[in-house]
């Protein structure tokens, strides 16, 4: 049906993704530890005018494989093949930033747009701040307790702490936690991702909106503006009252700020 669950294959992998709505396209990538769902406010209210594909990352949620950040790119590659999709809006969480802007410099022509929300500061040529994440960290703590143990310590830790009062939206995070396969944690240890060529940043052409929570940690929003600042074509946009999980501490707000830069992609390419 479509909207529900559905499955395509990148590199002999299943990966699990949902296709609604109508209209131009744009492709939702969320962040570690989550999955597609952490979009269904956003999938809601976006496909009304629309043609909204998510999917869970490989290693993630439903799909299988190992989580490998330098496979991400040729996966969303393959999702625009497996849907024919020439070009799409895409909006990338935290993790998923690196992966979309990986195809972005790999294909740029395959990407109208680009929502980074959270990213990671590598990406932006800092090192991580204080109360940033540690995977070899977490992995010993996964290893040694069991993957519950690693959620217990998740659960606390600032970037996936909520800061909204929205009681659906808490109920999904731990929903999605409690689904989390921790293969990266468990097993072998995915490749480091290398951080994107700041020449190739500055050279990306296509309009880029940056989201950061004003509660986000400190080296998340000036990971935000230092891109901003590198890219050619961007603008920032900093969402009051909302922590790293800004999709979920601000819903109705941060897909007011989707649809006004995704309406305005819509409208220059008309």
């Amino acid at each position: 049906m479509r909207g529900g669950d559905r499955y395509f294959r990148a590199d002999g992998v299943r990966l699990r993704y949902r296709d609604q709505g109508e209209g131009p396209g744009v492709v939702l990538v969320h962040a570690w530890t989550l999955d597609l769902e952490v979009w269904d406010a956003q999938a809601a209210e976006l496909s009304r005018t629309l043609r909204v594909v998510r999917l869970d990352r490989r290693g993630f949620g439903l799909s299988e494989g190992r989580p490998d950040p330098e496979a991400e790119p040729a996966d969303l590659a393959a999702l625009l093949d497996h849907l024919r999709l020439p070009a799409a809006a895409f909006v990338g969480m935290s993790q998923g930033a690196r992966a979309v802007i990986g195809l972005a410099l790999q294909a740029p022509q395959r990407v109208a747009g680009l929502v980074l929300d959270g990213l990671p500061g590598d990406v932006a040529g800092i090192a991580a701040g204080n109360g940033d994440y540690s995977l070899d960290e977490f992995r010993r703590l996964a290893r040694n307790g069991g993957l519950e143990a690693f959620r217990e310590a998740w659960r606390r830790h600032p970037l996936a702490r909520l800061h909204g009062d929205d009681r659906e939206a808490a109920r999904r995070l731990e929903r999605m936690l409690s689904r989390y396969p921790g293969r990266e944690l468990l097993g072998p240890a995915p490749p480091a991702p290398a951080a994107p060529d700041p020449d190739g940043l500055a050279r990306l052409s296509m309009p880029v909106l940056v989201i950061n929570g004003e509660l986000d940690l400190e080296s998340r929003r000036l990971a935000g503006e230092r891109l901003c600042a590198l890219l050619p074509h961007a603008q920032r946009v900093l969402l009051a009252g909302a922590g790293h999980l800004a999709a979920l501490d601000r819903p109705a707000a941060y897909t007011a700020t989707l649809q006004s830069f995704l309406q305005r992609l819509s409208r220059a390419a008309a």
